[in-house]
């Protein structure tokens, strides 16, 4: 009987290597939203909003092994983005900075005070999430009904 190397077989032998190795994995996860100050008086309000997929923020965080690594990401429908990775524990995030890049919005696009960035460290275990204050912009001018 000659043997037949097949994909199957490839599958098998490539998850029975892994599985013998047992690399234990590490995931992390950074969010946090983005908010536009309508009337650019520091507090939230009705008249304020998030802003949906129209804003850009920068992750940067460095392993427990000294690698940077680098994340971009926009916020989502719900004003939200979000940065995850998984990678062995021996590599897993040590710190990180976020940061915001820009806003698209067609009226609020200037960063708003205190929301130059956040540097933390992270410690928290696999499968767990940092939460990051939002990051606020607000408009050039401001409405006359916020006067």
């Amino acid at each position: 009987m000659e043997f037949k190397w097949t994909p199957l077989f490839s599958a098998a032998l490539c998850f029975t290597i892994l599985m013998s190795h047992r690399v234990s994995g590490w995931t992390g996860e950074i969010h946090g939203r983005v908010v536009c100050d309508v009337c650019g008086d520091s507090s939230i309000g009705p008249e304020d909003h998030v802003l949906r997929g129209s804003a850009e923020v920068a992750v940067l965080c460095i392993t427990k092994s000294g690698e940077v690594l680098n994340y971009q990401a926009f916020t989502n429908a719900n004003g939200i983005y979000n940065v995850a990775e998984t990678m062995p524990e021996s590599e897993r995030w040590d710190a990180c900075l976020a940061r915001p890049i820009s806003s698209f919005h067609h009226h609020c696009t200037h960063l708003g005070d205190g929301s130059t960035g956040v540097k933390f460290g992270y410690t928290l275990p696999s499968g767990h999430s940092h939460t990051v204050k939002p990051f606020v912009y607000r408009p050039a001018v401001a409405p006359t009904y916020c006067i």
